[in-house]
């Protein structure tokens, strides 16, 4: 039976750490999936977006002694999900907005004479 090799590591080599910033990403991600319908899961969101682009141009640079990037995934897909309920809230509004103004009977009321 063949046996797979395993990778020795150096005595010198750091111990592989979890990215902070994959940790921030999972929380802002989070805070922006549960206020995303609320419109104010856009500016978490953001923050979580950007975050994510320079926590993985760390993770890369590490080389692998910089875990995380699981967190960091999931972070950026409920960042997603709450700018896409924000803009869901967005179109309902307006939706529910235009309803309500066709269906005022607002404006000026005009004789039957009166073109």
């Amino acid at each position: 039976m063949p046996s797979t090799p395993v990778a020795v590591r150096h005595p010198l080599d750091p111990d592989p750490v979890r990215s902070g910033k994959a940790n921030a990403v999972l929380a802002l991600g989070i805070a922006a999936a549960v206020t995303g319908f609320f419109v104010g899961g856009l500016v978490p969101a953001t923050l979580a977006l950007l975050l994510a682009a320079d926590a993985r141009r760390e993770m890369v640079a590490a080389r692998g002694y910089l875990t995380g990037g699981r967190r960091l995934r999931a972070g950026v897909a409920l960042a997603w999900a709450g700018i896409v309920l924000a803009a869901t809230a967005i179109v309902l509004a307006a939706i529910v907005g235009l309803l309500h103004m066709a269906g005022s009977s607002g404006g000026q009321h005009l004789g039957p004479n009166v073109n």
